[in-house]
Formats: structure tokens, C-alpha cells, sequence
């Protein structure tokens, strides 16, 4: 088998496998399958997570997930499936970030190695056993890589941003704690 099949047989394997967990996460916040708590379970997590507004949250997140997962499991619109999954794993990291690295102790590792798969499928591109490849790559141009994660990137330092000043604490919170120190 020639060097090139190789590697297109390798993109399909990584874009079905990444893909496919990450449409089956999605899922689960979409629709409830999977065991999911589907948009209105989800929602409450993520209020509870400090995610505002709640089920704008919950849907933005099903959305990367299971429509970027399926995307790239087509291979189609490559680069912005790819942002798209990458972003909404960047919020995932957010939330597990305190919780340090190792997903054993409940940290980001898990939605990292997603993020960064989805994010190097998105620059690397679907391979010749994808839709993009039988479009002729009208959605797999180099300006659209740009765009998608240039938008993927803002997306997600606002989502992160936003989360980090609803589960900040308050000054007043702030001033509390210091007055019962007697500081």
C-alpha cells in the first residue's frame, strides 16, 4: 500500500474515532442518548458550572460537540468542525482545570486530548476518504482554517472568560472573608 493510502487510512481512523466520541458526547447534551441529560439536564449543569446564560451554554456545547464530531467523522467543512470540537473542549478544560491534569483526580486530560485531536484534524485536513475530498475541497480552503479558528479561538476565551467571572467570587464575598480574618 502506497505511503499516501496509508496516511488517508490513518485521518479516517483518528476522524471516525475522535469524531465519533465527540458526537456521542454532544448527543448526550443534545438529546438525552447515551445516558445524557439532554439540553435541559445539561443546562442546570451547567448553571451549576457557572456557565451563563444556561441553556445558550448547553446548546453551543451540544453543537460543537455532536455537529463538529459528525463533521469530522465526514469529513466535511474539515477546518470548522475541527474549531468547532476544539472550542467546545476548551470550555470542557475550564471547567476541569482546578481539578489539575490527570482525568483519574476528574481533570482536563481527557478533554484536552480530545480538543487537540479535533483542532490537528482541523489544520491537517480529512484526507482523500472524506466528503471534503469528493467536493473538491470547497470547504477545506486555507482561508477557511483561518477563519474557523480564529473564530473557535475567540468563542472560546469568551466562554472561558465568562465562566471564570460567574464563579469568581464577589468583592463583597471578598470583603466578608477578610472582615471574619479580622485583616
Amino acid at each position: 500500500m502506497a505511503l499516501a493510502h496509508r496516511k488517508d487510512l490513518g485521518l479516517l481512523a483518528l476522524r471516525a474515532g475522535t469524531g465519533g466520541v465527540l458526537f456521542a458526547h454532544g448527543a448526550q447534551k443534545l438529546f438525552g442518548w447515551f445516558g445524557g441529560g439532554g439540553i435541559d439536564g445539561t443546562a442546570a449543569a451547567m448553571e451549576r458550572m457557572g456557565f451563563r446564560p444556561e441553556r445558550q451554554s448547553a446548546v453551543a456545547a451540544g453543537l460543537g460537540e455532536a455537529g463538529g464530531g459528525a463533521l469530522l467523522v465526514l469529513g466535511l467543512a474539515t477546518p470548522a468542525a475541527g474549531a468547532a470540537a476544539a472550542g467546545a473542549m476548551a470550555g470542557a478544560v475550564s471547567v476541569h482545570a482546578p481539578a489539575g491534569f490527570f482525568a483519574t483526580s476528574g481533570g482536563f486530560e481527557y478533554p484536552a486530548f480530545l480538543g487537540f485531536c479535533a483542532a490537528a484534524l482541523g489544520v491537517a485536513g480529512p484526507g482523500r476518504y472524506s466528503l471534503d475530498h469528493a467536493t473538491g475541497h470547497v470547504l477545506d480552503r486555507p482561508w477557511v482554517v483561518a477563519v474557523a479558528f480564529t473564530g473557535a479561538a475567540a468563542a472560546a476565551f469568551g466562554v472561558v472568560r465568562r465562566r471564570a467571572l460567574a464563579t469568581a467570587p464577589a468583592a463583597e464575598d471578598l470583603a466578608e472573608l477578610d472582615d471574619r480574618d479580622g485583616d
